[in-house]
């Protein structure tokens, strides 16, 4: 059933856009009542409004936390025009039938982005603008409520397309719209004020991003989150799904190293890894570790990309490159394919929180944070590794902790030169690493070994001792570490535990 607006209330807290609805809203001779800073706009730019402390006759009071909160006003938004009893309650006290209602909600999260002050963020709690929005979206069988400054497109066109009437399907839409709003807005406030441990599960994101498909092209997929405070797209096609994968993997692998480092991501997994003084030496480096990989992989670096590395970064195809900053001569370079994305990598602070879908549920657990030091090695063996060896392990562990299970990563001088991902054996795992390490031709001699858990048996050891990898780091815990400790000794390898496992399913 369409419904004229006759009647409006409006209270916002942005102003941006507003005159563009009071003008239609004047054309249509709709009475308007205001509250405040808003009231004080709509009648500063030469448009009619009404108070509403003229309504309520009441001042607004404690400071402003208290302005719409009043039966004349939310009962003219609630009142149910088909209930007798409603109507002459309404004429009764005097409380004209609100038909729209547009209001925006005081900036949370904005706030908490922008200042540590409590009290500050606590006063951008809104409670007149969420109450008005439920109580508009709740009665939306006759009220159309606007929940945003960036719905007022939408009911401008509707205003133009009916001549100021609206049918229930657009006010259910709007309504929606309304929920979508709340639900978000109490999310954000639950999430910064769950300083106890409440165990709850609540997450919301306002920004949807469609994708071209999801992993392959039978399936959707979209993307909810904010991807610019991420990275900043200079150049190339629109990201997919896959690609956030990679770059999720590409992200967190390069943000564990200090050193000059590129890492070349294939499947969530790296392909190659190298860390070096110079950065071209760096890149040519981690593509030696498998340049058969590399084709169409994701690139990542914690440097700025110069001309000299570009140019050779060029020669290969890729989907995309991530770093902090390009030279310019170096962007105008790898801008040379059209479709290749070039991503500008921001300083941004990650939840410290991971979660993923399992059997129509959602898994939530602490992120793998820890990333070894020398302080964490504990020398299991009577063999110790060199201070070259050490640095090696620390490279290579840093890695297999980015690496799917069960994985084995070989290392060599601060170089990915084999590993096993995804295996559904640790053996399984390290004959594919040796594999991968010759095929490509790097000497084992003198390479470490990281593994992601401990080793249950001595097989593994004893294959790495069989193609000259003396030394190896790994969590330690079996009940049967003693195997792997007494082989090395006897075969003259050093080993390192952690006590830490990073397992990645």
């Amino acid at each position: 059933m369409a419904k004229k607006i006759t009647t409006a209330l409006i209270s916002v807290y942005y102003k941006d856009g507003l005159k563009n609805v009071l003008e239609k809203l004047k054309q249509r001779d709709v009475e308007v009542y205001s509250t405040g800073g808003t009231y004080k706009y709509i009648t500063e730019n030469g448009y009619s409004a009404k108070t509403i402390e003229s309504l309520t006759t009441y001042p607004s009071i404690l400071g402003g936390r208290v302005k719409t909160l009043h039966p004349k006003v939310f009962g003219g938004i609630l009142a149910r025009r088909e209930n007798n009893s409603d109507l002459e309650q309404l004429d009764e006290y005097a409380i004209p039938q609100f038909d729209l209602v547009i209001v925006d909600l005081y900036p949370f999260e904005e706030t908490v982005a922008n200042t540590a002050n409590e009290s500050d963020i606590t006063e951008k709690i809104d409670i007149g603008g969420i109450s008005l929005i439920r109580a508009a979206a709740k009665n939306h069988k006759d009220v159309l409520v606007v929940s945003s400054s960036g719905m007022y497109g939408e009911l401008i066109s509707l205003l133009d397309k009916n001549n100021g009437e609206t049918e229930i399907d657009d006010r259910k839409y709007f309504a929606a719209q309304a929920f979508n709003i709340s639900s978000h807005y109490d999310t954000a406030i639950f999430n910064w004020m769950n300083t106890g441990g409440i165990e709850a599960f609540k997450y919301s994101s306002m920004r949807s991003n469609v994708l071209r498909y999801g992993e392959n092209p039978h399936q959707k997929g979209e993307f909810y989150g904010d991807m610019d405070k991420v990275f900043r797209q200079l150049h190339g096609k629109a990201i997919s799904y896959n690609n956030l994968l990679d770059l999720d993997a590409a992200i967190n692998l390069i943000n564990d190293f200090d050193e000059t480092t590129f890492a070349v991501i294939k499947h969530n997994n790296a392909c190659g890894l190298a860390s070096r003084e110079k950065l071209i030496d760096a890149w040519s480096d981690a593509l030696a570790g498998d340049p058969v990989s590399a084709f169409g992989g994701v690139l990542a670096t914690n440097r700025n990309i110069d001309a000299e590395t570009a140019k050779e970064i060029n020669k290969i195809f890729f989907e995309i490159i991530i770093a902090p900053s390009y030279d310019d001569d170096a962007l105008e370079v790898l801008k040379s394919k059209k479709n290749r994305i070039i991503l500008l990598k921001n300083s941004y602070d990650f939840s410290n929180k991971l979660f993923r879908s399992a059997i129509n549920g959602v898994l939530v657990q602490d992120k793998d944070l820890k990333t070894e030091t020398v302080s964490d090695l504990r020398q299991i063996t009577k063999a110790k590794p060199s201070e070259k060896e050490i640095e090696d392990l620390l490279f290579a562990n840093k890695l297999v902790k980015h690496t799917k299970s069960n994985t084995i990563v070989l290392a060599k001088n601060k170089q990915l030169i084999g590993s096993g991902t995804g295996q559904t054996s640790r053996v399984d795992a390290l004959r594919h690493a040796i594999e991968k390490a010759r095929s490509f031709g790097f000497e084992l001699e003198g390479a470490v070994m990281s593994s992601d858990a401990f080793f249950p048996f001595a097989d593994s050891v004893e294959i790495a001792n069989k193609v000259g990898i003396k030394a190896v780091i790994q969590p330690g815990g079996s009940i049967r570490d003693k195997d792997s400790v007494e082989y090395c000794d006897k075969n003259g390898m050093s080993m390192v535990f952690t006590g830490i496992r990073h397992f990645k399913h």
